[in-house]
């Protein structure tokens, strides 16, 4: 699928048809992981796959409320995807990886004399949720090219209780899970899709972009693009000689529109 196609039809899918995935079209989703960016190719990302309904019920059981579920209107359909990939980063990862002789002039790696607390506290951004989002999108778009229907929840309760019943390491955070699976025709529309702000910012990009200065000339999508001439410097990576490397409301549910 063109990849502009894919862009166009991704959209968050809450309903789903319970039968289950083929092996080989999941793993072809999966398969979008080790492409996704990392600082420093830190090893801080993992996910784990809860497939068909008794690993599923794990999650659910753990994330949500009995009361939740019997209120929600979303409940029947997201329960019926039949993959649930919780998608996991460690900071403790990220801290030692730039100790390591290659990075440790950032100063962002862990030293002996702080706790891991006081050490990510000297990140400017914590990268593990930045990568870990950048995996997570790309789970978004893969499961687009593969055809299937996908939904990103945030966890707003029962992290420890989640990660525990699972075997996750302590080290570990769930950055969120993404449902997986064949879109249903039960989807409930989102109020969030009626929002004056997106159907502008669809209509005029321009609304997001800022072009050299905040509030500088507007953006024109249609324009035809400049493509750099030879001896054109290429921009540089972000962090790398100045030691800097490149929510929604809690409730008793998952995100919800």
């Amino acid at each position: 699928m063109d990849f502009q196609e894919v862009l166009r039809r991704r959209r968050m899918v809450r309903a789903f048809e319970p039968r289950p995935i083929p092996p080989d079209l999941l793993r072809r989703v999966l398969g979008v992981l080790p492409r996704t960016p990392t600082a420093g190719n830190t090893e801080g990302l993992a996910v784990l796959v809860l497939e068909g309904p008794e690993q599923t019920r794990t999650y659910w059981s753990a994330t949500t409320t009995e009361d939740w579920r019997s209120r929600s209107r979303r409940w029947p359909g997201l329960a019926a995807a039949p993959v649930v990939v919780l998608v996991l980063t460690s900071a403790d990862r990220y801290l030692e990886r730039y100790a390591e002789p290659d990075k440790v002039a950032s100063g962002l790696g862990r030293v002996p004399s702080m706790t891991g607390e006081e050490a990510s506290g000297r990140w400017p951004v914590p990268y593990w949720f930045v990568d870990a989002g950048q995996a997570i999108y790309g789970l978004l778009l893969g499961a687009v090219d593969a055809g299937l229907g996908a939904c990103l929840l945030g966890t707003f309760r029962g992290e420890e209780a989640l990660r525990q019943a699972l075997g996750v390491p302590p080290a570990w955070r769930v950055a969120g899970a993404v449902l997986l699976g064949w879109p249903a025709d039960t989807d409930p529309r989102s109020p969030s899709l009626d929002r004056p702000w997106r159907r502008q910012a669809r209509l005029d990009p321009g609304r997001l972009v800022h072009w050299g200065r905040w509030h500088g000339p507007p953006f024109d999508p249609s324009a035809e693009p400049t493509l750099p001439g030879p001896g054109t410097p290429r921009a540089s990576k972000v962090g790398t000689s100045s030691g800097q490397v490149a929510s929604k409301e809690p409730g008793n549910g998952p995100a919800g529109g």
